[in-house]
């Protein structure tokens, strides 16, 4: 879950409007599509409102649109056309750090992996199952087949909460 130059770039950029709406960034996504690129901007509501149960809203999002785009307009990082995105990052919301994750202990995730894991032919790249624990270096996994794993968080590439309707 690297960050690429860009996106880091984009987030220090984007951080302050998004601020200034009084939301949390969760994460930005950058995709170069040719002559015209596509970020994706996730929002959430501050801590203390989420204490609230107070949600991301449309009015949220639009603000955010609308902060981040003149932002854009004065600072011009991306080459070429664009289609500026925000959401909320949603039930099955993408982790964009280690960190994030460590709030979801006892959740089910989903992970793609840099390297595959596993013994003989069980090998694989993709494993989803009840986050267990986490260090500073590692997470331990019990997938949905029973099998337990220590993964590294330098090799998980992508990683999403499953959503469970309780």
């Amino acid at each position: 879950m690297k960050l690429s130059t860009k996106v880091a770039e984009l987030t220090n950029i984007i951080a302050p409007a998004v601020a200034a709406c009084n939301v949390a960034l969760w994460g930005v996504e950058f995709a170069p599509q040719g002559n015209r690129s596509l970020l994706r901007i996730y929002i959430e509501s501050l801590p203390e409102e989420q204490a609230q149960d107070k949600q991301v809203t449309i009015e949220d999002c639009a603000a955010v649109n609308h902060q981040v785009s003149g932002v854009l307009e004065v600072h011009d990082p991306i080459a070429g056309e664009y289609i500026l995105e925000v959401s909320s990052p949603g039930f099955d919301r993408a982790f964009f750090s280690d960190e994030q994750m460590r709030d979801y202990i006892g959740q089910t995730v989903s992970l793609r992996l840099i390297q595959a894991i596993g013994q003989g032919d069980k090998k694989r790249r993709k494993a989803t199952g009840k986050l267990d624990s986490m260090t500073d270096s590692s997470l331990q996994l019990t997938a949905t087949d029973g099998e337990q794993f220590e993964i590294a968080l330098s090799n998980i590439d992508k990683a999403n909460l499953i959503y469970e309707d309780e």
